[in-house]
């Protein structure tokens, strides 16, 4: 399958994880789909490393590389999750998916890398894109709070962090599905410490009628982690990416076949989605 292919999936399943996790928020916590998500990622693809041979040998400079991802991506779901409660599953993965624009500002800040007409255009339109998305938004969302667009904002840094390492361990030691394994084993380690340690953590809710949106969250997200690291072992990220951040497109479908009681999706809004994916696609271009 090809590159274009799996990340074009990835952002399908991806928007799936959102559109389920707010179904399953109205009566539970961003702290238990993040603890459901993480538990069935590691009990799927454990499963398949051992049916497939077991642990692998792999570069240490490589796994190590992962485990720092792993962490990060426990905070892409803490942050996304809580994203999606406050803003809803359009607004959220919106400002989420500005990942791209964040490393190409880090590249052209500290590595004086050059900008090039695609990029200015693209991240006029992603702010223009923003500014559509949270315009007038604490009128449309009760108990609305300008800090709510951090949350989203946050996990697009740690994404665009994130690629970058996955494709350099992916270039050390070609192992997809370990990697996938070993990040959820490693976000699992980071949740109990962040759940011991966080004065500020939200509980555990368990819920009957969140179970089953928030299993389905799970294994959307699994398929979408394995999707995008196998995409980018072996596809050029530059390639991947910019169809792996279409998700937001997905996501306001799935909002508005799923979400029609619980979240209110205006013209506004959708001119605003299509335009920061539509940037977001350019200033990969761009590079």
């Amino acid at each position: 399958m090809s590159p274009q292919l799996l990340a074009l999936f990835c952002s399908m399943s991806y928007a799936g994880a959102l559109v389920s996790s707010r179904l399953g928020l109205r009566y539970s916590t961003p702290t238990t789909v993040t603890l459901v998500s993480i538990l069935v990622q590691n009990v799927a693809l454990w499963s398949a490393v051992f049916l497939t041979g077991g642990i692998p040998a792999a570069a240490p400079i490589a796994i190590g590389l992962i485990c720092i991802v792993g962490i990060f991506q426990l905070g892409v779901r803490l942050l996304a999750y809580t994203g999606v409660l406050k803003i809803g599953a359009s607004r959220s993965s919106a400002l989420q998916s500005i990942s791209p624009l964040v490393s190409a500002t880090i590249a052209i800040a500290v590595l004086g890398e050059t900008t090039t007409p695609p990029i200015v255009g693209g991240t006029f339109m992603v702010i223009a894109g923003v500014v559509l998305v949270s315009w007038k938004a604490e009128r449309e969302i009760a108990g609305f709070r300008w800090r709510h667009l951090l949350l989203p904002v946050g996990a697009a840094c740690l994404t665009g962090m994130n690629h970058p390492m996955r494709r350099y361990a992916l270039g050390l030691s070609n192992e997809p599905l370990f990697f996938s394994a070993l990040m959820g084993f490693v976000s699992f380690a980071g949740f109990l410490i962040y759940m011991g340690f966080s004065p500020t953590k939200d509980p555990l809710v368990w819920n009957r009628q969140a179970i089953w949106p928030f299993l389905s969250t799970g294994i959307f997200e699994t398929f979408s982690l394995i999707l995008i690291i196998t995409a980018i072992s072996i596809g050029p990220v530059v390639v991947v990416a910019p169809i792996a951040a279409t998700y937001p497109v997905w996501a306001l479908i799935g909002a508005k076949l799923f979400l029609r009681d619980v979240e209110k999706i205006t013209l506004k809004t959708v001119i605003g989605i299509l335009s920061v994916v539509a940037g977001t696609v350019a200033i990969h271009l761009g590079k």
